[in-house]
């Protein structure tokens, strides 16, 4: 079994490099690792990929990180409230690419993807018109 425990945050990122994907628990701000967060921030890794419940609150957690100009894409199905302004503007303005997954999709990929298994047929949006 993988040891997961690590004597700090700055161990705990330190492997972490420019163009990662992270996946960050928590619903809101509720759960959400926000020491790891800001340790990620202090590595001044870039291009990360982030799939997450949503896309940030206020200027904390991930909303911090977005600020922080270390993420590229987001994957998440709920990006958008009323405190989502960071994302916002970098979304708005072209920095910052999104993906959108309905709530059951997402947790879906995630779990396929921690069993080993590359794709999944969901039969949502499937037969849409463009």
């Amino acid at each position: 079994m993988i040891n997961k425990t690590f004597e700090s945050i700055a161990s705990a990122v330190e492997g972490i490099i420019d163009g990662s994907t992270i996946m960050v628990g928590g619903f809101g701000t509720a759960g959400m690792p926000s020491e790891l967060i800001d340790g990620l921030i202090a590595t001044g890794a870039r291009d990360l990929t982030i799939i997450s419940n949503n896309a940030g609150n206020g200027e904390v957690g991930l909303a911090a990180l977005l600020k922080a100009g270390s993420v590229r894409k987001v994957v998440c199905s709920f990006p958008r409230q009323s405190d989502s302004y960071v994302f916002d503007e970098l979304y708005r303005a072209g920095k910052i690419e999104l993906e959108v997954v309905p709530q059951g999709n997402l947790a879906e990929r995630i779990r396929a993807a921690g069993s080993g298994i590359g794709a999944f047929f969901s039969p949502t949006g499937y037969g849409t018109l463009l």
